[in-house]
């Protein structure tokens, strides 16, 4: 599996450029699967539910399964929060796996940047952002991206894994 990552700082235009790179690029026939990094407590369950009520009991591992999907939820019960190498080992084959966030980790990666937020861009300190994708124009050692072209910010990351 080839590994690309979106990065910046909040509000700076990462989810929507990863749901637009996943529609572009299955568009292409390439099969992707997502990592994102949370900052926070989440919970994608719901008081009530049986799945909820495993979980506050005290399992481990609560497995949904339906015909239409299944999700695997894990306490860490005061565990280390696992890597991003570990829990890529957990998705299933695919051509292109891209993770939101995991900015300090050492793959490949594309800086969603809006000018408006007034946050200092990461690609000057970190050699691992390949190209940066921007609301602005920018002179920088790297590829600038327009951050709504699409198109080519997925033929610029499809062309750096060799897909």
């Amino acid at each position: 599996m080839k590994i690309y990552g979106v990065v910046g700082w909040k509000n700076a235009g990462k989810t929507g450029l990863m749901e637009r790179l996943v529609t572009e690029i299955t568009g292409r026939g390439i099969t992707v699967s997502t990592v994102k990094h949370a900052h926070h407590s989440f919970d994608v369950d719901h008081p009530g539910k049986d799945s909820h009520r495993h979980r506050v009991a005290g399992a481990s591992e609560v497995l949904l399964s339906s015909r239409n999907r299944v999700a695997l939820m894990q306490e860490l019960r005061d565990q280390d929060e696992p890597t991003l190498d570990h829990l890529l080992t957990r998705l299933s084959p695919v051509d292109l796996v891209l993770v939101e966030g995991y900015k300090r980790d050492a793959h490949p990666k594309v800086e969603a940047h809006r000018s408006e937020t007034g946050n200092p861009l990461i690609a000057p300190e970190d050699p691992t952002i390949r190209a940066i994708a921007s609301d602005t124009a920018l002179t920088m050692d790297r590829p600038v991206f327009d951050l709504n072209d699409t198109k080519s910010i997925a033929d610029f990351i499809l062309s750096e894994v060799g897909l």
